[in-house]
């Protein structure tokens, strides 16, 4: 590992923000990254070995930061989204249900025994993804609190359920893992609660005023914490991530905390482990395995198709299919999956397709939840200035 890596990873993950720059296009900001990645790994010019020990390192402290800013996008104090919880859970259910089916009928097609990772994946959603494109067409949460609601508890289900059937047969250690961290994180809320916002708000003017980042150091500290029983319990770094960011939301991130942290994963940690994953995936094996862009294709179709499911829960049809949208799953199966080396050849590119057909079906429908919202609302007054929004729920100077 040099420092000519760590250049050459900095540059082409600006391939990222130079695609996703244009909002009309719609490409998610880590389809840039992902695709570099392919271009100067197993899939190009070789130029990043991903199997490089640091650089793998480096990306698991990358996944980690990426599933803990993913967490605290959880809604959790929204009161509009708690009271819609039930429908939501319904409908993420009744998903649930039919990606099970679908999952073993997607690996019976294609010959292999992976129908309980298709499922996991069919079922997903991604809070990272459906709520930024909400806020960035102005959707308010009252309009979609059942689709919020939907999405974080698929997001947190997929989440866990992920590492128990790509690992089967670590399973009694990986729930006791899970577990674990689950019931850590727990008491990390309550202790945090306790503290009460006063003497949180206390530490947060001291650390401003000293310039200590007392609350970031805080973090990494539970963050790695967190990682190191997940890696002894042969749990994925994703499940720590996962469980502090709930934890931030749960207790109100500040805004100096979640500037620190986005600055460090969108800034560094989090293009490094996209170019990584990237560069792990050999698009050879799709040549040499054609049924694997099939897999894909159908993978994606199939998510959009279970999504529909949440008609039943009385969610309307393009939010339905705005549902199925899913990012952090597919990338977490991809790169558990290469860790693990649980996929079949070819496999963790097909996932990243079928995620790509869904996050496509996703923003679209988003659009039409946008369209709609703005042709129902009544046009705002002309006689004086609109005032700006206020902060994030949760959020604190």
């Amino acid at each position: 590992m040099t420092f000519a890596t760590l250049a050459l990873i900095a540059l082409v993950g600006l391939t990222g923000p130079l695609l996703a720059a244009r909002r009309s296009w719609r490409i998610p900001l880590i389809a840039g990254e992902l695709l570099a990645g392919l271009v100067v790994g197993a899939s190009g010019f070789r130029w990043v070995d991903s199997g490089e020990p640091t650089l793998t390192f480096l990306g698991q402290i990358g996944f980690g930061l990426i599933m803990l800013v993913i967490g605290s996008h959880i809604p959790i104090r929204d009161r509009t989204v708690r009271a819609a919880v039930g429908k939501g859970a319904l409908g993420a259910g009744l998903v649930a249900v039919v990606a099970v089916g679908v999952g073993i009928g997607v690996a019976a097609l294609f010959g292999n025994q992976h129908g309980g990772i298709y499922a996991v994946l069919i079922a997903s959603s991604s809070a990272a993804l459906v709520l930024p494109m909400l806020q960035d067409l102005e959707i308010a949460p009252e309009s979609a609190a059942q689709l919020i609601a939907q999405i974080a508890l698929a997001d947190v289900a997929c989440i866990v359920a992920l590492p128990l059937v790509l690992q089967p047969s670590r399973a009694p250690v990986v729930v006791l893992g899970g577990l674990l961290i689950a019931a850590i994180g727990v008491l990390l809320a309550i202790l945090l609660r306790r503290i009460g916002p006063q003497r949180r708000h206390a530490m947060h003017r001291f650390s401003e005023s000293r310039r200590f980042a007392l609350e970031l150091r805080l973090s990494l500290v539970l963050l790695f914490g967190l990682a190191a029983i997940a890696q002894f319990t042969h749990v994925s770094v994703m499940m720590a991530g996962f469980t502090l960011g709930l934890v931030l939301s749960a207790v109100g991130q500040p805004r100096r905390l979640a500037r620190q942290l986005f600055g460090m994963t969108e800034g560094f940690f989090g293009p490094l482990f996209f170019v990584w994953l990237g560069s792990s995936i050999s698009l050879r094996n799709l040549t040499d395995h054609p049924q694997m862009i099939l897999l894909g294709l159908v993978l994606g179709a199939a998510a959009v198709i279970a999504h529909l499911a949440g008609r039943a829960a009385g969610l309307p049809w393009s939010q339905a299919i705005a549902s199925a949208g899913q990012l952090g799953v597919p990338v977490a199966a991809v790169a558990l999956g290469v860790a693990t080396r649980a996929l079949l050849p070819g496999e963790g590119a097909a996932i990243l397709l079928g995620a790509l057909v869904a996050v496509i079906a996703s923003s679209a429908a988003v659009a039409v939840v946008s369209r709609r919202n703005a042709a129902s609302s009544p046009a705002p007054a002309s006689d004086g200035p609109i005032a700006p929004g206020g902060a994030p729920n949760g959020a604190s100077s």
